[in-house]
Parts: C-alpha cells; structure tokens; sequence
C-alpha cells in the first residue's frame, strides 16, 4: 500500500532497489553450494620435484615436448604465479622459494616485503632426507646425457629408499626462437631421463611427482643491468605447475581459491603437508588441491593467456567506453552547455553509463575474449556489449523521469554486480580488467581495495539518490543500515569479500551516515564507538576464520596467526610503508591523491569555494551533504587502513566524478555575481 501511494518514478526506483537486494540475497545464498576443492590424494608423500624455469603452458606440445605432455596427461594442472621481489622472478630466487617457502631472496628483498633474513631452509623440517641434483640440464634432444652418467642412477637409487629428490632439470631460454625451441627440447629430454629413472611416466610405480617452473625467466647473469634491462622488457606469465597426485584435475590452493591457479609458495606447503610436517614459523603458502575440471590443462592455459594480454588490453576496451563519460562530464560542467535542456538530458545519460564498464569488466571472464585473433578488440566488444545492455537498464525505466534516478540505478547496479561475483565465490574477475591479476599475485578472490573502493563509493551515490524519494528520517536510517550491513558482510565475509580492511572504514561511513540523517548531532564518542566497532566486527570475523582448518583459511584468519606469533606491529609497518610507497612512487597516484583532497575539501564547503550548483542540490535534497560527509570520512579511513589504499582513493573518485555531475540541478541564466 506504502508504494502505491508514491508517485511512479519513486515506486520504480524503490522497485529497482528492492529487486537488487533480494538478487544479491540469492547470489549469497547459491554461494553456499560452490564447488568445493577435494584433498583426495594428497595423503602420498612427494617423492620427486622436478624444477625448470621459463616453461610456460603454451610451450607444452605432443610433438616438441612428449616427455612433457606425457606428465601432464597424468597429473593435475595449474597455472602458477612465481611473482617474486623484482619485476621478473628469476631461477635463483624461485629455487630459494621452493626451500624458504617466500618470495624472491632474503638477502636482496627490501625490508617491507615481509621475508625472513637469514633464510630458514624449511626442507630440514621433513623426515626423510634430501638429494638434489643439479645437473640434469646438458641431456641433448637428440642423444644421451653429457652430464655425470650416474645421475638417472643416483635418482632412482633415491626413490627406491626414502628420500624426496629435487631436481634441476634446467630452464628455458628466450634469447629468440631458436634458443629456445632448442633448450625447450633439452628440457623435455631432461625430464623424460628423470621420469624414466623413476619407473616412467605411463608407469603406475611413479611416486608422487611435481613439476614446477620456479621463475618466469633464467637470466645468464642477473647482476649485470643490460640482462636485467632485457628479462625486465619480456613479457612475463604463468608458470607450469603438475601434481600426479591429481590426475586430470585442476590444480587450487587455500591461498588462490581459484580453479586453474596456484602459487609458486604453495609448492613448500605441499611437500611438507604430504609429509605431515610443520613449517618452522608461519609460510604463506597452502598445499596444493583439486578440483574436477573436464579439460584441466586448457583451463590452465587459458588462465595463462588472459593473464597474459588481460593489461594491454583493459586501456583501449574500457577507455573507448569512459570516453562517453568524459564528453558528458564536459557538457554538464561547462555551464553554456549544461543550460541546453535536450543537450544535458544527453550529458547526464552519458555521464551515468560510464562507470557501468567497471562491473561489466569484472564479468569479462565469461566470453573467451583471449582466445581471439585480436584480444583488444575482443575485449571492447564484451565492454560495449555489456555496457549497452545495462544502459538500456538505467536510461529505460520510469525512473528517468526523475533527475537523480539513473545516477542511483547505475550506481546501484555497479555495487549489486561486484558484491555479487564477490559473494558467488569469486569466480568471474581472475584475469579481467579491474579483477584480480594471478600474473601480480597480490590477490586471487575476493574483494580487492579498489573493488571496495567502487563499492562504496557506488552504495552512497544510490543512497544519496534514493533520499531523494525516502523523506522520513527513520526510514533513511532503516535503508542506510540495510545497505551499509549488507555491504559490510559481503566485504568481510572470509567466503566472499574477505577484506580486512572494508570493515574499518564501512562501519564508520555508514553508521556515521545514520547518525546525520536520523538528526543525531555526532559527537567524538559516537566516532570512537564506530572506529571500535568496526575493530571488534573484523577481528570477531577474523577469529571465527581462524578457527577452520588451515587451508580453508583466508588472510582473515592468517592474521591471526601474525597476532598470536608476535608480528602485529611489523605487518602493520609493513602495510603503512606499502601504502606510503604507493603514493610517493607512483606521479599519477599522487596527482589523483591531490586531486582527491582538493575534491573531499570542495564537497565538504560548496558554499565557501562558491560552487553554487551542489549548493543548489543541498537546497533541494539537504540529506545529500550527509552522504558526501560520510564518503569523505570512509574515503580517508579507507585509505588509512589499507596497504594499496591510493588505489582504493582513485575507485572512489572516478564512481563520483562520473555520477555527481548528473546529479546536479541546471545553472541560472545568469550567474550571481560575487560580492
């Protein structure tokens, strides 16, 4: 009876939003049931780890590499990332990976990367011992091996007592093609000697077997600068990784959560999970899992291929669709323009369906774009393509009528989207454009820091909007904690947004925003309530995340494993140095951090700095200063809070730069002059 007593624009867009939040309540729940990852088989020790470098998914082949195809027919597969402490992982610092279980080399990584020094080689730790060979690399192609005649020996006089073997079978060069097709046809030799030592690869004796590409490149000499100039420019993608344990599955681990995809720092969890050992002190990796998958290599190449062309791609795909947005920006802030009636009607429907890229970015996954003969353009037809569907969504309701109506639609729908692929398991924004990037390793599902960012930023623009047409005090409250709890869950939640840092500022933002349009006059103590309840809510979260068995945990519960080892204040070192790294190290941060200050001030005093159109909107819809208050406050908490937090900044400022201009009323015929 309520909505029918509400003129139509107002029933549709409380209709609209409504709807959004039951689907997203349904995306939750079909949360529950994703597939989870099977430990099966995973109780065999690892008895051989065969390491390389430079292999990659597209160079494996049946006819140039049998050896190698032959492992892969009967083991589980993944893509691994071998991210390291420089901008191209070498050999030497993967092959102290597999021992040490970190990235990259104590001895060279700065102190804010988190590594141990000195390095701790966690191999002592199994109860078996250890032979490594090394020099594996010189079999030829097409003849036996130059290398000591009694190495194959030496391997399977290994095997047949109880030692874990770890070989070096040498790497893959990329000097130009004929290198190497050459070194990959030695590698595939070297391999097969191993796997016919250890009873052949067909053979059902062969023990537990990894093969792991431990680095993207094998530079001859990484000290020099012209060898480090040169891996710097190659591009860099996923490595090979296969488990035997898991035949024709797809590899995961607890520290991916994503079919198809693992860590080089899972490789140590493995090994010593097999064993039923224990690091000494805390690793990042978990061991590997499996997941059914019914082509489990070309998964893992395709995970490597959108990895790979996923950066060039995402600037001229997403950018031919901002561009729209950019030329509705012009035509609403250039007042002459913004006073034609027909022409503004055009600038605010471009300005409001330019930020619909970002989601439909996030789901880009679901069309093989990669696979194409030219990915680019591959690309920007899914973003054109799904961009104009939404579009037709937000300019083709009855909620047009209303000003503030497709700004609150599209603002509403890029929030529902992104929490819901968060809540569904994560499963659509590996490799996409604005997703998680497996090839940088900073994370894998989820929600990362800029994805909160469009999340927030999104939620308070619906709000603002939706205030337009919910007048009563009370029932603004009801949607604001409605909203802001269902985000805070999403973000949180250790199976859907797991981020640490979302609650302590969506607390704050939104519980701030309640107390402003309930009439509440805050107080210093209402704000160190909210600080201390976001505080509580995330360790509580993080705590019950603890409580599960290690490899299901999230870096939620790992957090407290830091807190209960000692390390609270060096991780929260770690992270503030990060954040400070980012700001000053990167010139288009800064200038988009300056920006945004210079933004936060401006929407703070329109009145002082004499914006007289936002002015104009506080007149009109006063419930919208209140929305802006609480941005700004979350916007900077947020930053605070988090590691990459510029980048979280950047998300906001771009969702409001797009929406806010649509938002505002026509200018005067003439404007008032100064005093």
């Amino acid at each position: 009876m309520l909505l029918e007593l509400l003129p139509r624009a107002r029933r549709a867009l409380l209709t609209v939003l409504l709807g959004m939040l039951v689907s997203l309540g349904a995306a939750v729940g079909a949360a529950v049931g994703a597939p989870a990852a099977s430990a099966d088989g995973h109780d065999d020790p690892v008895r051989l780890v065969i390491a390389t470098a430079g292999l990659s998914w597209e160079d494996i082949d049946p006819e140039t590499t049998p050896a190698l195809q032959c492992l892969a027919d009967r083991a589980g597969a993944g893509a691994m990332n071998t991210t390291s402490t420089t901008v191209v992982s070498t050999q030497r610092q993967g092959m102290e990976t597999l021992r040490t279980g970190y990235r990259g080399l104590a001895e060279e990584a700065p102190r804010t990367a988190g590594i141990p020094s000195p390095p701790t080689d966690q191999w002592e730790r199994l109860p078996v011992g250890t032979v490594e060979i090394d020099d594996l690399s010189a079999v030829p192609a097409d003849g036996p091996a130059d290398g000591p005649a009694d190495a194959p020996a030496a391997v399977a006089d290994a095997l047949a007592g109880d030692e874990i073997v770890l070989v070096d079978a040498g790497s893959v060069r990329d000097h130009d093609d004929t290198s190497r097709q050459q070194s990959l046809g030695e590698l595939d030799a070297a391999v097969g000697e191993v796997l016919d030592a250890a009873g052949g690869c067909g053979s059902a004796e062969l023990p537990r077997t990894l093969l792991v590409s431990v680095a993207a490149t094998d530079p001859e000499d990484p000290g020099t600068v012209e060898d480090e100039g040169a891996v710097a420019s190659r591009t860099v993608g996923l490595q090979v990784a296969l488990d035997t344990a898991f035949p024709e599955q797809a590899l995961t681990s607890g520290a991916t959560k994503q079919s198809g995809v693992v860590m080089l720092t899972d490789v140590l969890a493995t090994v010593l999970d097999s064993y039923d050992a224990t690091a000494d002190g805390l690793i990042p990796g978990q061991p590997f899992r499996a997941t059914e998958h019914a082509e489990p290599q070309q998964l893992a190449l395709d995970r490597s291929d959108a990895a790979r062309l996923v950066d060039g791609a995402t600037v001229p795909a997403l950018g031919s669709w901002f561009a729209l947005g950019v030329i509705g920006i012009v035509i609403l802030l250039v007042s002459p323009l913004a006073r034609r009636p027909r022409l503004a009607a055009v600038g605010r429907a471009l300005a409001v369906i330019a930020p619909l890229a970002l989601p439909v970015g996030m789901f880009a996954s679901l069309v093989p774009w990669w696979r194409a003969e030219h990915p680019t353009l591959a690309l920007a037809g899914v973003i054109w393509g799904g961009g104009a569907l939404l579009s037709l969504v937000v300019l083709g309701g009855p909620w047009r009528h209303h000003r503030l109506g497709p700004a609150g639609v599209s603002a509403g729908l890029i929030a529902l989207l992104i929490l819901g692929e968060s809540a569904t398991g994560s499963r659509f924004q590996l490799s996409s454009p604005l997703g998680a990037q497996p090839i940088s390793g900073g994370r894998f599902y989820g929600l990362s820091n800029h994805l909160f960012g469009l999340v927030l930023a999104a939620s308070l623009m619906a709000l603002l909007c939706l205030f337009a047409v919910v007048r009563t005090p009370r029932a603004r409250v009801v949607w604001t904690l409605v909203i802001g709890g269902l985000v805070a869950v999403v973000c949180v939640s250790p199976s859907m947004g797991a981020d640490f840092g979302s609650m302590l500022a969506t607390i704050p933002a939104f519980g701030l925003l309640a107390l402003l349009v309930s009439g509440i006059r805050p107080r210093l103590w209402h704000l160190l309530a909210l600080g201390a309840g976001g505080a509580v809510a995330v360790l509580g979260v993080s705590f019950l995340d603890w409580l599960r068995p290690p490899e299901d945990r999230t870096h939620l519960g790992r957090f407290i494993d830091e807190l209960l080892s000692g390390e609270l204040f060096s991780v929260i070192l770690r992270k503030l140095a990060q954040n400070v790294a980012m700001t000053t190290g990167y010139p288009s941060l800064a200038v988009v951090m300056l920006v945004a200050v210079a933004a936060s001030v401006a929407l703070l005093i329109p009145g002082r700095l004499r914006w007289r159109r936002l002015e104009a909107l506080d007149a009109e819809h006063p419930a919208s200063y209140a929305v802006r208050v609480a941005l700004v406050v979350g916007t900077w908490v947020g930053y605070a809070v988090n590691d990459t937090g510029p980048v979280l900044v950047a998300a906001i400022l771009g969702v409001w730069l797009c929406l806010l201009p649509a938002l505002l009323p026509a200018p005067p015929e003439h404007e008032p002059r100064a005093s």
